[in-house]
């Protein structure tokens, strides 16, 4: 059995088919383009909630998408990990690590843990994780060493 697929190309009048078998592995996934990565990106709730997250930093908190890092690689004791959005200091100094998860996961201690873990490599001075109902900022407070919770998220000039 075979199923229709439609594909539109972008630019070219007209209608393209072509029959996919019906147990074929193919989905047709929806994708969009993500500022920070400057590409496409396959559409997925994680991905949903990041991009959420990149657009409300640079359009209502002033952070610039040219100082951001998506999948930022990240080395501690021999094993890779990425963090999912780095924001950067104008000198390219890592200053907060953000952690985002699909809203369907719910933000608990093992997403602090890893997002701790990441930063015992990184040693930036702020972290966030959200799900996209709930979000979480916190500083570090050099003094005795550990993280403060805030109610909201700075702007990226009073970030240091």
């Amino acid at each position: 059995m075979y199923e229709l697929i439609k594909i539109v190309k972008k630019g070219i009048m007209g209608k393209f088919y072509i029959f996919v078998p019906v147990s074929s592995n193919l989905i047709m996934r929806a994708t969009f383009f993500d500022p920070v990565r400057k590409k496409r990106v396959v559409l997925t709730p994680e991905e949903d909630v990041r991009q959420q997250l990149i657009r409300m930093l640079s359009e209502h908190k002033g952070y610039p998408v040219s100082l951001m890092s998506c999948e930022f690689s990240i080395s501690l004791n021999g094993n890779k990990y990425r963090g999912d959005l780095v924001i950067h200091g104008r000198d390219g100094t890592p200053l907060l690590l953000a952690e985002c998860k699909a809203p369907s996961v719910k933000i608990g201690k093992d997403v602090f843990d890893q997002i701790l873990t990441y930063n015992s490599s990184l040693g930036v001075k702020h972290i966030l994780l959200t799900n996209g109902p709930e979000t979480y900022f916190a500083s570090l407070n050099e003094a005795s060493g550990k993280y403060e919770y805030k109610t909201e998220i700075p702007c990226y000039n009073e970030l240091s």
